[in-house]
């Protein structure tokens, strides 16, 4: 193993290990990794959405063995986000023919995602705190309603997967405890996790058909990630979450305004 891809295996541990131990989503951190590494943006979006759809895979098993997934919400978020990804995915392709233009249009967006990461991340508890405390009044919406609203929700998290590949961690959680305040947090986290997995196992799909896509790279990241995520999970809260967030947050927001302006 060369240095290069030795320095893939490093990057997979330590974001592995940072997913564990925070819950934050992979692809926040790992496609600014890889652009860093030098990858070509839609290379590193492509490569990033396999990598989280196998990695999430696992969390879903975990999650449907302890019953913490509403299907029924992961279908309407799904009903939304998958038509989102193919609508997505061909505009992306009619810029294939301009491979600068693809990769412009990719960090744009891969910049503003990063930032809405970012303030999600740091404002999250009082997100929560306010969906909460509103539960009993705004909140009550009629079934046909919030399930269209889950639908647009989803038509929302999977464009931004699909050019980005991030949106659908932070973002899809923080969007799921405002629809459903009243839903136990281990049912959103599962829920969560459940949609993510057919919405990055497609878009990955649909970039690695058009050539967006690094088999060996994956590889590599596969074998620093798991092994990560495991030391990760055992290392959850160990560390205060007051001063991870914060961290995490501004990190992200540097990056996505570097990327964006």
């Amino acid at each position: 193993m060369d240095v290069g891809n030795f320095g893939f295996v490093i990057a997979g541990l330590v974001v592995g290990f940072i997913v564990g131990m925070t819950g934050v989503g992979g692809g926040s951190l790992m496609t600014p990794i890889l652009l860093w590494f030098g990858i070509n943006p839609a290379t590193a979006v492509g490569t990033d959405l396999l990598y989280a759809a196998i990695t999430k895979s696992g969390g879903v098993l975990v999650h449907q063995k302890n019953r913490n997934i509403d299907w029924k919400i992961t279908g309407w978020l799904t009903l939304g986000s998958v038509p989102a990804v193919l609508a997505t995915l061909w505009f992306l392709n009619n810029l294939d023919g301009d491979p600068q233009a693809l990769n412009s249009v990719i960090k744009q967006a891969l910049g503003v995602v990063l930032l809405l990461t970012a303030l999600a991340i740091l404002f999250k508890k009082k997100l929560l705190a306010f969906a909460q405390r509103h539960a009993g009044d705004h909140y009550q919406l009629s079934d046909s309603k919030l399930n269209a609203l889950t639908v647009v929700t989803g038509l929302v998290l999977g464009t931004m997967v699909a050019l980005t590949s991030i949106g659908a961690g932070a973002l899809g959680t923080v969007a799921l405890f405002i629809l459903y305040p009243f839903l136990a947090t281990k049912r959103l986290v599962g829920t969560e996790i459940a949609h993510a997995v057919p919405l990055t196992l497609v878009a990955g799909l649909g970039h690695a058909s058009m050539g967006n896509m690094d088999w060996h790279l994956l590889g590599f990241l596969l074998m620093g990630s798991l092994p990560g995520i495991w030391v990760g999970s055992h290392m959850t809260g160990r560390v205060s979450d007051e001063i991870l967030r914060p961290c995490l947050a501004v990190m992200l927001f540097s990056i996505g305004y570097k990327l964006a302006f």
